[in-house]
């Protein structure tokens, strides 16, 4: 009984473990990658669970780092650009569900006790953030889907937005990369429709990144000090 309850009550110990365990998917990641080219058996084998088992191997293997744009671009080989993309955004939200599981019972307790300053102001804004801001955070290339789905955790960010801004982020690329893997397999195959929402997704990150710069030039001149007569 004595060493559950000390696991429970050093969050230092917790969030010793969500580093090790990110330690140990990236070392895998590079050691021993993930050979999709098994797949297409596996799917065939499946029969109508193959969807299911899209879907959840689609989100093990983002909650183990892998990065998102291959999956889709596999998943969209697999089962064509809609059924790629559908299946993609289903893996996205449950990954980003577990991650943000595992990032809060690991990393925020010991967030709240050691974060001060200029990080805590930074904390404040991820539990102010909304849908929008959650979208601005997951279109920058700060890191992969299941990085930063385990870093929000450790954030004091609300599910709700979190997950649907999750969500709409990955949405355009779920499109654009799933045509991409389909056009591989059988280019006369392709609805052009389902390319579309990627240029969308150019066009938010060009308005995400100008208001950005708009953002951080008014901070900077409302921090400089006045000029002296």
């Amino acid at each position: 009984m004595t060493e559950p309850r000390r696991w429970h009550r050093h969050p230092a110990l917790r969030f010793a473990a969500l580093i090790t365990l990110l330690g140990v998917f990236g070392l895998l990641l590079l050691v021993a990658p993930p050979d999709l080219r098994a797949i297409p058996d596996a799917v065939d084998r499946l029969g109508p669970f193959a969807p299911v088992a899209a879907v959840g191997v689609g989100a093990a293997l983002l909650i183990a780092l892998v990065p998102r744009t291959l999956i889709t671009v596999a998943w969209g080989a697999l089962f064509g650009p809609l059924g790629g993309a559908g299946y993609t955004l289903a893996a996205a939200f449950l990954a980003a569900l577990l991650g943000f599981a595992v990032g809060r019972w690991l990393g925020r307790d010991f967030v709240l006790l050691r974060v001060r300053g200029r990080l805590a102001r930074l904390d404040g804004w991820f539990t102010r953030q909304s849908v929008f801001g959650v979208i601005t955070v997951r279109l920058l290339p700060i890191g992969g889907f299941g990085l930063v789905s385990y870093g929000y955790g450790t954030t004091g960010a609300r599910l709700l937005p979190y997950l649907v801004g999750s969500v709409i982020a990955s949405t355009p690329s779920a499109f654009g990369y799933a045509a991409i893997g389909s056009a591989v397999v059988s280019p006369g195959s392709v609805n052009w429709f389902a390319v579309a929402p990627a240029s969308f997704g150019l066009f938010a990150t060009a308005v995400i990144i100008w208001r950005w710069r708009r953002s951080a030039g008014s901070s900077t001149r409302r921090s400089d000090p006045p000029a002296r007569p």
